[in-house]
Order: C-alpha cells, then structure tokens, then sequence
C-alpha cells in the first residue's frame, strides 16, 4: 500500500545541522515553535491542557535507507527498526516535547531535538496514563545511559 501525507505546519528550532544537535529530546535543553497552518487551528483547539505533546515529522534532510545502522548509543551494527535512526523507509520522526504554551497557531516547546524546518505531519497529547508502561525496558541499551552528553556526529547524513 502507499500513502500519501501533507504537512500540517513545520516545526522552528535552533538546530540548522546534524551535528552537535541532541540525539533525544527528553534532556534536551533545546526550545521551538512548532508553527501550525491556519486551514488546522481549529484542531489545537484543548491540546494547552496537555504538559506534553508528540510530534510527528517527516526528517526532510534524510535521503538514504540502511537496513542495518550502528546507533549512537552503540557500537554494534542494529536492525533501523531497533533504532530510532533518521534513515528508515519512510523516515518518519517523533518527539515528546514539552508544550510551554500556545499562542494561536503557534505551539511554544521544550526538549526538542528536532532540525529547523522540519515538516510537521501530526500532533498527539502525550497522555501519562496510556503512553507510561512500568514494565517497559531499554532492549539492547544500558540503563545508565547519560543522554544529555550524547550529540549527533552526522553518521546518518
């Protein structure tokens, strides 16, 4: 089957390359707008009464597809399905931002970890009592992992 999506908005940050950008949100320090078409603002309408909000994006820089990656947090060649590396078949993207505040059509965010530009397709509220599941674990990574000192070095360019 093939599908066909259009962008809803795009998403602003202060990231305007690959390299040295945080590889996660969650201890970014970053912040953006996520700016949102006028012909959607009626579809907004509620989502300032959720802290967190998941974004849905198309990485719009990424051109190649790798089966098979080695990560950043590792240094073992991984299936891109047991990633969240930007070269998949579809490189769609998703980020739980925190939503500082919205002002019409503009969502002002934190923890983001997303390139300047990018296309938005989709915003979901993150919903703490279905989206946290206590048993989840971390596969192949190590529990202790420092996130916020990792950086991306342009491997998936």
């Amino acid at each position: 089957m093939d599908f066909k999506f259009s962008s809803i908005g795009y998403i602003k940050t202060d990231y305007k390359s690959e390299d040295n950008m945080p590889i996660q949100g969650k201890d970014a320090n970053g912040t953006g707008i996520v700016v949102v078409d006028d012909n959607y603002l009626a579809g907004l309408d509620g989502l300032e009464m959720f802290k967190y909000v998941i974004l849905i994006y198309v990485f719009h820089k990424s051109k190649a597809v790798r089966l098979k990656v080695v990560p950043f947090l590792d240094s073992v060649e991984r299936g891109v399905f047991a990633t969240r590396a930007p070269v998949r078949p579809n490189h769609l993207g998703f980020s739980v931002v925190r939503l500082l505040r919205r002002d019409g059509n503009k969502l002002y965010v934190s923890n983001i970890d997303v390139l300047d530009g990018t296309p938005l397709l989709d915003i979901k509220p993150y919903i703490a009592k279905f989206d946290i599941y206590e048993d989840a674990n971390n596969g192949w990574l190590s529990d202790d992992l420092n996130i916020s000192k990792i950086k991306s070095d342009g491997r998936f360019k």
